[in-house]
C-alpha cells in the first residue's frame, strides 16, 4: 500500500472540472440523468490517497485507511457510511476484478468525496436510465452501487481507457457553531430529567474488591461517610440483580476491563437506590489493579450511558419504504438456509462491521458448561473448529462469555479468550448470544493492534448478536434434530450388524469399520482378558489403508490407556505426543542432525503417520456386565477436534459394541468348552487292523456340533479280536451326545470284560433305562471282528433296531449281513442273538446310520434300496473310496443341508494274510 497526504489549499483537482470530457457517460445518484461532478465552488481543503494491492487483506487495510483519515479530520459522523461504501468498492476491485485499487479521500467545506479506481474498465457497470431497484443486496453485481445510492448524497461512475472510477460524496450534517461533533438536537421535553444537581458518585475499588475511595457525591447519594465504607467490599452495599441465565455477579463485573449496567446500592437508611454504573479497570500509582466506578441515579443514566447505535436510516429501509428487518440488514437477504452458512456469514459481517482482523462464534452446549467453536474468519479454522472451552471454571475458562467484554491487550490478560492464544490478536470484543435469558453462544471480533475497541463497539456488536441469536438457535436446533435422526439410524444399523455375529474377531472388525469415517479418522480397539490382564491392542483401522501399519506400530510403542470404567469420552494425549516426537525424530534424521534425547527410540513411523495421529484422541470404555472389557479409541488428524454430538453418538455405540463383544467372548468360551467335551465323546485314532481296511465319515447336524446322536467306534478287545459299533441315539445335539458317550464307553468296558455281543447290548440296555427321564432309545449295530490266516475275516454281529449292514461281494452283488432285532432303551427284558458272517478277500461291509438312508428330497427318500444301488457301483474300490462315494451320493440326493446326523463305517477285507 502506498499513501500520500496533502494539505488543503485553494487549488482544485483537475478532475473536479465539470466540463472535462469523459470517454463514457457516468451514472449518477437518484433523480439525475446528467454527468455529476463536484461543483466548481467546492474547495478541497485536505487530501489523502492510498493504493492497495489485489489481495484479500487489502480490503481491511482500506477500511482502516478511510476510518483513520476521517477520524483525523474530525468527521466521526460519516465514518461508518464511508467505511461501508469503501469496503464494497475496494472488494469489487481487488477481489472480483483482481486489480489494484486506488482510494482518494478529498475534504471540502461541505463534505467528503471518496474515489475508488481500478484497472479493469472492461468490467461492465449495470447502467440504468431510471431509478429502479438493483435487486438483492447479496448478489455479486451492483451491490456497491446500491449502497452508494442508499447512503451517499451524490455518487457517480467515470470511465477512461485505462481505468474505471466510482466516487461518492457524503455531506456533513449541520452543526451549531463551536461544536466539533454532537448528537441530534432534541425538543426540551424529550431531554433526560435530572432532579436538581446531577451527582456522580466516584467509588474506587482495590484488587480485593474493597472500597478505597468515596467522594462527596457518593456520600450525598447513599448517606455513608467515606470512613464508614472505606475498606468494606462493595458487594456489602450492592444489590445485584439475579437475572435468569446470568451467573456473573458484581465481583466478576468488577474484574472486567469495562462494564456498564444497572444495579442497586443500599443506602444508610436501608433503602436501595437504583443506579446506573460505569466500571473501568485502572492501575494505581504502585501498579496495583483497581476499579473506578462512576454511579448516577438510574433515571439519570443518560449522563453515563453510551448511546445505543441504531441502524442507518437508509440502510434499514426497504425500497418500498417499509422498515427493513434488522436481522436481514446484518445478515443479508435471503439468509443462508444451513447453520454453518449462517454462522460463517455472521462472523464475516461482524468482522467487517467492526473493521477487525478476525472474528469467531462459539455455540454453547445444552448444559451451558462449555462453548464449542463453530465458525471463524481470520483464524486457523482447521485447528480451532469444534474446539471446546469451559464457561464457568477450570483451566482455559472463558470467563467473559455471559456479558459483553472488551479486552484492550490480550498479552496482559493471558487466557482471557483461550481461542485467540497464539494467533497474534491483541484486542478483542466479545458479546453473548442469549435466547430467553439462556446463554446459547458467544460472538467475538479481534484485531492485531491493541486498544482497538471501546464500549461503543461492544454495544454495536451486542445489538447485532441480539438480532441473530434466535435465528442461530433455531438453525442449531434444526441441525441437532437432523443429527439425532441420523444418529438413531446409525445406531439401529450398528445394532443389527453387531447382533448378526457371535464371532469375536468379526465383532472387533465391525466396531472399527462402523466408526470410520463416520465418527473418526482412525480407530483402535483394546481388549482386556480379565481383571489381572493389561489392555491388549486387538484391532487398528485408518480410513487410509496405507497408514494402518504405521499407526499400529506407533500405538504398540506407547502404554495403553488406563481402563477407567467412568462413562463418557476422555481425551488421551499420548498418541499425539508420540506422533509429535516421531515426526521430530524423522525430521532430524532427514536433516542429518543428531537425534535429541527427548525423542523416544524405536518409533519408526513416517511423517504421514504422525500427521494422521496428531489431532484429538479420545478413549471410551467398553463396559459390559459391570466389567471393563476393553477401550474404544477414536482419533482425528493433526489439529482437528471432535464435536460434542459425535462424542455422544460414539458413547452410545461403545455401549452396544461392549455388550456385543462380551457376548461374542462368552459364546466363544462356551463353544470351546462344548467342542472340547464333544471331542471327548469321539473315539481316538482308529486302530490299524491287519488285512482289513477301515474308513469312517462322520457329519454332526447343527452349527458348532462335532458330536450328535450318531456315533461309531472300533477298538481292540483282545489279541487278534476287535470290536466295532455304529449307533444312533434318538434326537440330536448335546442331549443325544450324552447318551452317545454312555453307550461308547459302556461298549468298550463290557467287551473287554469278556462279554459276548448279546450280553454287552443287554447290559447297555439296562444302563440306558437307569437314566430315567433322560434316557433315550438307541439303535445299535455291534460286532466283533477276527481277521483270519487265509485273508478272510469272521464277524459276529448283533443289529438292535439299526439299519442292516450291507455286504458287497466282488461280483457286485449286495446283500444284508444281519437280521433286525429290537432296539435298546425301550424294553427291560431283551433276548438278543448274534449272527456270524465271513467276509472273503475283496468283500466290503458297509454300516450306516438312518441319517443316510432317510435322506429326503421332497417326497423322495434314498432308502435301503437306493443305498444298495450306490454300493453296487463300488466294486473294486478301497474302503475310503467306498465311504466317499456313498457320502457324495447322499449329499447330491438333496439340495438342502442335512437335518440329521450321519455316520458311515466301511470295512474292506484286503485279502492279505496276517503276517
Amino acid at each position: 500500500m502506498t499513501t500520500g497526504l496533502h494539505p488543503g489549499g485553494p487549488h482544485q483537482d483537475p478532475r473536479d472540472m465539470g466540463n472535462q470530457p469523459l470517454s463514457r457517460r457516468e451514472r449518477v445518484g437518484p433523480g439525475t440523468s446528467h454527468v455529476e461532478n463536484r461543483p466548481r465552488s467546492s474547495v478541497v481543503t485536505a487530501r489523502a490517497a492510498a493504493r492497495f494491492e489485489p489481495v484479500g487483506r487489502s480490503v481491511a487495510t482500506a477500511r482502516s485507511f478511510v476510518r483513520d483519515t476521517l477520524q483525523g479530520w474530525g468527521f466521526a459522523d460519516i465514518i461508518d457510511d464511508a467505511v461501508v461504501l469503501t469496503s464494497e468498492l475496494v472488494t469489487n476491485a481487488v477481489v472480483h476484478a483482481g486489480t489494484s485499487a486506488e482510494v482518494l479521500c478529498l475534504r471540502s467545506d461541505d463534505g467528503v468525496r471518496i474515489e475508488v479506481a481500478d484497472r479493469y474498465p472492461e468490467r461492465e457497470i449495470p447502467l440504468q436510465t431510471t431509478a429502479v431497484s438493483m435487486g438483492s443486496p447479496d448478489r455479486e453485481g451492483g451491490r456497491g452501487l446500491q449502497l452508494c445510492a442508499a447512503l451517499a448524497g451524490r455518487w457517480g461512475v467515470e470511465y477512461t481507457p485505462t481505468h474505471k472510477q466510482v466516487w461518492f460524496q457524503l455531506d456533513l450534517p449541520e452543526r451549531p457553531v463551536g461544536t466539533r461533533a454532537a448528537g441530534p438536537s432534541l425538543p426540551a421535553d424529550l431531554l433526560p430529567l435530572a432532579d436538581g444537581r446531577v451527582r456522580v458518585a466516584v467509588v474506587q475499588i482495590d484488587r480485593t474488591s474493597s472500597i478505597s475511595a468515596w467522594n462527596e457525591d457518593a456520600e450525598e447519594l447513599f448517606g455513608y461517610a467515606a470512613d464508614q465504607v472505606t475498606g468494606k467490599p462493595l458487594t456489602d452495599l450492592a444489590a445485584w440483580p439475579h437475572t435468569p441465565g446470568t451467573s456473573t455477579g458484581i465481583a466478576e463485573a468488577l474484574q472486567l476491563s469495562r462494564w456498564e449496567g444497572s444495579y442497586g446500592i443500599r443506602g444508610a437508611d436501608g433503602r436501595v437506590t437504583p443506579v446506573y454504573a460505569s466500571h473501568l479497570r485502572v492501575r494505581d500509582t504502585s501498579g496495583e489493579p483497581s476499579t473506578v466506578c462512576l454511579l448516577v441515579r438510574d433515571h439519570e443514566r443518560a449522563v453515563l450511558q453510551t448511546p445505543l447505535r441504531g441502524p442507518a436510516p437508509d440502510s434499514a429501509t426497504a425500497p418500498d419504504g417499509q422498515a427493513a428487518d434488522p436481522f436481514e440488514v446484518f445478515i443479508g437477504s435471503p439468509p443462508p438456509d444451513d447453520l454453518d452458512g449462517l454462522l460463517q456469514r455472521t462472523v464475516e459481517r461482524a468482522r467487517d462491521m467492526l473493521d477487525g482482523d478476525a472474528a469467531f462464534l462459539l455455540l454453547a452446549t445444552d448444559d451451558e458448561t462449555e462453548l464449542e467453536v463453530r465458525a471463524s474468519t481470520g483464524l486457523p479454522s482447521a485447528r480451532q473448529r469444534f474446539a471446546r472451552v469451559p464457561v464457568e471454571a477450570g483451566p482455559g475458562r472463558y470467563g467473559s462469555a455471559r456479558l459483553p467484554a472488551v479486552h484492550d491487550d490480550l498479552t496482559a490478560a493471558t487466557g482471557a479468550v483461550p481461542l485467540l492464544q497464539g494467533t497474534g490478536m491483541r484486542s478483542v470484543v466479545t458479546v453473548p448470544l442469549k435466547v430467553e435469558g439462556r446463554l446459547t453462544g458467544s460472538l467475538g471480533v479481534a484485531a492485531e493492534a491493541p486498544s482497538r475497541y471501546s464500549n461503543e463497539e461492544a454495544l454495536r456488536l451486542q445489538f447485532a448478536a441480539d438480532r441473530i441469536a434466535l435465528a442461530v438457535e433455531s438453525a442449531r436446533l434444526g441441525e441437532l434434530e437432523r443429527l439425532r435422526r441420523g444418529s438413531l439410524s446409525f445406531l439401529v444399523e450398528a445394532s443389527d450388524l453387531l447382533a448378526g455375529t457371535l464371532d469375536r474377531d468379526q465383532t472387533l472388525a465391525l466396531m472399527a469399520q462402523m466408526t470410520i469415517p463416520t465418527l473418526a479418522t482412525w480407530c483402535a480397539v483394546y481388549t482386556i482378558a480379565d481383571q489381572a490382564s493389561e489392555p491388549y491392542l486387538s484391532y487398528v483401522l485408518h480410513e487410509d489403508e496405507d497408514l494402518i501399519d504405521g499407526l499400529k506400530a506407533l500405538l504398540s510403542k506407547i502404554p495403553p490407556p488406563e481402563p477407567i470404567p467412568t462413562p463418557g469420552a476422555r481425551v488421551w494425549a499420548a498418541p499425539a505426543e508420540a506422533a509429535h516426537q516421531a515426526a521430530l525424530r524423522t525430521s532430524m534424521r532427514s536433516l542429518g542432525l543428531g537425534e535429541p534425547s527427548t525423542v523416544s527410540s524405536g518409533i519408526g513411523t513416517t511423517l504421514a503417520t504422525a500427521s494422521a495421529v496428531g489431532g484429538e484422541t479420545v478413549v471410551l470404555p467398553l463396559v459390559a456386565r459391570n466389567r471393563v472389557i476393553g477401550m474404544l479409541t477414536l482419533g482425528k488428524p493433526a489439529d482437528e477436534h471432535f464435536r460434542q454430538e459425535i462424542l455422544e453418538l460414539a458413547e452410545d455405540l461403545s455401549r452396544r459394541a461392549a455388550l456385543a463383544l462380551d457376548n461374542a467372548r462368552l459364546y466363544s468360551e462356551r463353544t470351546a468348552i462344548s467342542q472340547s467335551l464333544q471331542r471327548s465323546l469321539l473315539p481316538p485314532e482308529l486302530p490299524s487292523v491287519d488285512g482289513v481296511e477301515v474308513e469312517v465319515i462322520y457329519r454332526a447336524a447343527g452349527e458348532g456340533n462335532e458330536v450328535g446322536g450318531d456315533f461309531y467306534d472300533l477298538f481292540p478287545i483282545r489279541d487278534g479280536a476287535y470290536g466295532f459299533a455304529i449307533g444312533d441315539v434318538c434326537g440330536t445335539g448335546p442331549e443325544a451326545a450324552a447318551v452317545t458317550g454312555l453307550a461308547r464307553h459302556a461298549l468298550r468296558l463290557l467287551a473287554r470284560e469278556g462279554f459276548g455281543g448279546p450280553a454287552v447290548l443287554e447290559r447297555l440296555n439296562s444302563a440306558i433305562l437307569d437314566e430315567g427321564a433322560r434316557s433315550r432309545f438307541l439303535t445299535l449295530l455291534y460286532g466283533e471282528l477276527w481277521p483270519q490266516e487265509d485273508g478272510s475275516a469272521v464277524l459276529k454281529v448283533v443289529c438292535a433296531g439299526h439299519p442292516l449292514p450291507l455286504r458287497l461281494r466282488q461280483d457286485g452283488t449286495v446283500e444284508p449281513a444281519a437280521e433286525p432285532q429290537p432296539l435298546l432303551g425301550v424294553m427291560e427284558d431283551l433276548e438278543l442273538y448274534e449272527q456270524t458272517v465271513t467276509l472273503d478277500p475283496g468283500d466290503v461291509l458297509l454300516c450306516v446310520t438312518d441319517g443316510v438312508t432317510e435322506r429326503r428330497e421332497g417326497t423322495r427318500m434314498l432308502g435301503d434300496d437306493g443305498l444298495a444301488d450306490v454300493l453296487t457301483t463300488c466294486t473294486g474300490l478301497t474302503a475310503g473310496a467306498v465311504a466317499a462315494r456313498i457320502m457324495r451320493a447322499v449329499e447330491r440326493f438333496a439340495s438342502d443341508a442335512p437335518s440329521d446326523d450321519m455316520a458311515i463305517l466301511a470295512m474292506r477285507v484286503s485279502g492279505l494274510p496276517k503276517g
